[in-house]
């Protein structure tokens, strides 16, 4: 009797792009301007069909696209869950493109910052056409969606709100959001970690990556310093990362705060309301028990939201924020389903 379930489902492949990037070549950490664009096409991919629906996979922090073809001991790889979706005719045929965004601060929040990269620039100038000069995908913003979770969650919702009319929809699973309870916790742990280096910052990144072994006060120090470069760089010196708390006894720096503030969604979405509200199909979704507490911002975001009279469809689940690649059974369906009907909307009105 076989126990595990099989993966007999028609296979799609993975193509590989390798890109050079002019936006990324003056990174202030000398980070790889030469990278891979991996992108799943469907296993019925044909390149004088019909154009294809094309999904954006933006990974979390500590993670990059590559990672999401990473074989798995239970569950499955990105490209496995496509497979069974197309399969089981949960969504159609669609071609998925999983950026490399990562950087020696050990992630990205998808936007540009003279202290970490130009991420967003690198997305939308940069990758977006290379993925439609190489494969049969459409032009407009009902024909592309983008999803993520935790800060690729934050990636996909506030990329959406920057730049609108790229996206027709969007998938934020546990995205990073009301920062008040994310990332202040975090500040302790990571001060005593960056004092053990006295301070010194580069040190510290020197040290973490060379390490045989890390600690949650390594990552949470990585962490911190990840955002500072993020929400709060210095534009004349953008190695020299500095934090909204002072390190000898963590008392907060208001002005430093109030900049990494202005990048919390709950902040942004008034202003980019009517970008969230041209959106096709909004999908938020959160753990009842988030480990970094973003059930709360994400509560408030979506009464914000019910406020703002911005569609949207809103899950709170049993769970935390780890494993979280199975609510994608939930979101893709929908996100395809939404760009699936403005396509023959689009296509009646072409009559």
């Amino acid at each position: 009797m076989r126990v595990r379930p099989g993966t007999s489902w028609p296979r799609g492949r993975i193509e590989r792009l390798e890109h050079r990037s002019e936006i990324l070549r003056d990174n202030p950490w000398g980070d790889p301007s030469v990278r891979e664009l991996c992108v799943y096409l469907p296993p019925d991919y044909d390149e004088s069909g019909a154009p294809l629906i094309a999904l954006w996979d933006l990974a979390a922090f500590t993670n990059a696209g590559p990672g999401h073809l990473n074989w798995r001991h239970h569950g499955e790889n990105l490209p496995q869950r496509l497979d069974r979706l197309i399969a089981q005719q949960d969504i159609p045929q669609v071609i998925v493109a999983m950026p490399d965004c990562f950087t020696s601060l050990g992630g990205n929040q998808y936007v540009d910052s003279p202290a970490v990269g130009n991420y967003a620039s690198y997305l939308v100038e940069e990758l977006v056409p290379l993925l439609s000069r190489h494969f049969n995908v459409g032009s407009e913003a009902c024909d592309r969606g983008v999803f993520g979770k935790s800060s690729g969650g934050y990636g996909a919702l506030t990329l959406a709100m920057r730049y609108p009319g790229l996206f027709g929809a969007v998938a934020a699973h546990a995205a990073d959001c009301g920062f008040e309870w994310v990332y202040r916790p975090e500040f302790p742990l990571a001060a005593t970690r960056l004092q053990m280096a006295g301070g010194d910052y580069d040190k510290f990144l020197s040290q973490f990556w060379r390490a045989r072994k890390r600690g949650k006060p390594d990552y949470a120090a990585l962490l911190v310093l990840a955002m500072a470069a993020t929400y709060d760089p210095d534009p004349e010196k953008p190695q020299a990362l500095r934090l909204p708390f002072r390190l000898h006894d963590c008392e907060m720096l208001e002005q430093r705060w109030e900049r990494w503030l202005e990048h919390d969604p709950l902040n942004m979405v008034e202003k980019h309301a009517d970008a969230l509200a041209g959106l096709h199909e909004l999908y938020i979704d959160v753990g009842s028990h988030d480990e970094y507490n973003i059930q709360y911002g994400t509560r408030k975001l979506t009464a914000k939201l019910e406020k703002l009279g911005v569609d949207h469809h809103f899950e709170e689940f049993e769970g935390g924020h780890l494993g979280l690649d199975w609510r994608l059974d939930f979101s893709l369906p929908l996100i395809t389903e939404g760009l699936a009907g403005a396509r023959a909307a689009r296509g009646n009105t072409d009559d």
